[in-house]
């Protein structure tokens, strides 16, 4: 029956809640799986209103992708289904804007190191971000999320990149939304968006994005069950 309801009467209300803000909640839930919540807690860990973070969680627990605990705290109990509900939906290339540049730099694995001497906001993601945390597809090119233009070019100018109209090799990306650099972390020094963002980026992603992805949840299973089996000896 939920399965139907998804495919039929939900479907506009599951739109929304894979929206850009209301995706914060979807991720926060995500990043920190096996955790319970009470909606202000959410509503503050995902920077939305107290009113979205309600309407997503209803949502959520009504497709039997949360519920209730015994303290009547929310928490995941589907969060597989609802990463790969959220990666069909999301479409990397298409909601996001791009600025190209071009590196002379040959070899990959020696550019991104550069990342970890940069003071500024930005986050991996796309092929290298896969190639960082669970290397199986290599990379012929660099993405990686910052907050504005201006840190764009400023990291541009620190790594003497080359703008080009199209067909960078390192593509600045601006976010549809600012929730894509929650729960980033360090691999060698080199920031990189969660898993769970990873995934849904690389999921639609074109050249061999699904086949990094299928590597990478993997990757995210087993790191979900080291937790679980971590949390259970507590």
């Amino acid at each position: 029956m939920i399965e139907q309801d998804f495919l039929g009467d939900r479907m506009s209300a599951i739109k929304n809640i894979f929206a850009p803000k209301s995706s914060r909640v979807l991720r926060v839930f995500l990043v920190n799986f096996s955790k319970d919540w009470d909606e202000r807690e959410i509503a503050v860990e995902a920077d939305v209103s107290s009113g979205l973070a309600h309407y997503v969680c209803r949502t959520l627990t009504e497709l039997g992708f949360a519920a209730r605990n015994e303290q009547n705290r929310l928490i995941l109990v589907d969060a597989l289904r609802l990463l790969k509900r959220w990666a069909a939906y999301h479409q990397y290339d298409r909601m996001n804007k791009f600025v190209d540049y071009f590196t002379f730099e040959r070899e990959i694995d020696s550019f991104v190191s550069r990342f970890a001497e940069l003071e500024s906001e930005y986050a991996v993601s796309g092929l290298v971000g896969a190639w960082l945390v669970a290397p199986h597809v290599r990379p012929v090119d660099v993405h990686l999320y910052v907050a504005t233009g201006k840190v764009a070019e400023e990291i541009a100018k620190k790594l003497e990149l080359n703008p080009t109209p199209r067909g960078g090799n390192v593509k600045f990306v601006l976010p549809y939304d600012e929730g894509v650099f929650y729960g980033i972390s360090k691999v060698s020094g080199v920031k990189v968006v969660s898993d769970v963002q990873l995934y849904v980026d690389l999921y639609n992603f074109p050249a061999r994005g699904e086949e990094a992805a299928s590597h990478l949840l993997e990757h995210m299973l087993r790191e979900w069950q080291k937790k679980r089996e971590v949390e259970q000896h507590v």
